[in-house]
């Protein structure tokens, strides 16, 4: 069957590259539209039988999977306007599928396409190396089969998880979808450092990938909470006690918590939502606004597993001990 991508960007070419490479989808079966006859050209030299369209129309036409790759500022009525309408050259399937992987851009946005079966998605730059995480969520007339195939699609890249509601995609785009760029902001300066120290770049370097590479390994292998991991590699008054003291100090943990729910507030104004969500904030009438801490007690019943943290787990146990 046919799969059309508008917009092959990174993370078009993302999913086309291993989509073709590990043969789940022939490449003269895939089929491209971008207003840049440039970024064709270049997957045309890399998958010679791919399919390049002069239009949005063509692009679609009979495709029962439409991946929607563009700038989420390009998502206007002009853009659905360019879809095939009954009576048109060009066909719209009517059990294809859309998956959109714009950023901030809710499934109602979607609808004026005239595809019924919509799904939304926010993977990651690491997708790029087969390495990225992406959460998705459907419109809830997407049968289980249709909702194993996009899964499959998903996982061509890295992992996916599929959550039954749609705000925990919003979410996920500030923790997985830009946590890419804090880890990199962070491995910058460590590297800086190293340099600063008097390591050439070059070993700076090596040094701090492989020590972000193991460590997120040994936490995945050992499944331990980060702060076990973490005293264990922190002796009372040595050296790495000195370093953490000074990171609590300049106040690591609110300025990543801090960031992370502005990356989230920025994601629910691009989506036309209300943004004063969160600590300290509050809505333009002056009430106090929607405060969202105890997610552990609303998790979706996707593929992310039901539970709660271990304080509450704690005072549980001292409660039955009780």
């Amino acid at each position: 069957d046919k799969i059309a991508f508008m917009g092959p960007g990174k993370r078009a070419k993302a999913m086309i590259d291993p989509l073709i490479r590990n043969g789940y989808q022939p490449e003269e079966q895939v089929a491209l539209y971008d207003v840049s006859t440039k970024a064709m050209k270049g997957f045309k030299r890399s998958y010679p039988k791919i399919q390049t369209s002069q239009s949005i129309g063509e692009v679609v036409n009979d495709a029962d999977f439409i991946v929607v790759a563009v700038k989420p500022q390009n998502i206007n009525q002009s853009f659905w306007d360019q879809f095939p309408k009954p009576g048109d050259d060009y066909r719209l399937r009517d059990d294809a599928t859309l998956l959109s992987i714009c950023a901030g851009t809710p499934l109602k946005e979607f609808m004026p396409s005239g595809v019924q079966k919509i799904v939304r998605s926010m993977p990651n730059t690491p997708s790029t190396i087969g390495q990225g995480m992406t959460v998705w969520c459907c419109t809830p007339n997407l049968t289980s089969e249709e909702r194993d195939d996009v899964s499959r699609v998903l996982h061509t890249f890295g992992k996916a998880i599929f959550v039954d509601d749609e705000k925990f995609v919003d979410m996920s785009t500030s923790i997985s979808g830009s946590g890419p760029a804090y880890i990199f902001m962070l491995m910058e300066a460590m590297i800086d450092s190293g340099v600063h120290m008097g390591f050439s770049r070059e070993t700076a370097t090596t040094l701090v990938h492989h020590t972000l590479l193991g460590s997120t390994l040994y936490a995945m292998e050992t499944g331990l909470h980060p702060a076990i991991l973490r005293n264990s590699v922190t002796s009372p008054a040595g050296t790495t006690a000195s370093a953490i003291y000074e990171l609590e100090k300049g106040g690591l943990r609110p300025l990543v918590n801090d960031a992370i729910w502005a990356c989230y507030r920025r994601s629910l104004e691009m989506g036309g939502k209300n943004s004063a969500v969160g600590p300290g904030m509050r809505l333009a009438e002056g009430e106090p606004a929607q405060v969202i801490h105890n997610h552990h007690y609303n998790v979706p019943s996707g593929e992310m597993k039901d539970g709660s943290d271990s304080d509450s787990d704690s005072e549980e146990e001292d409660r039955k001990a009780g």
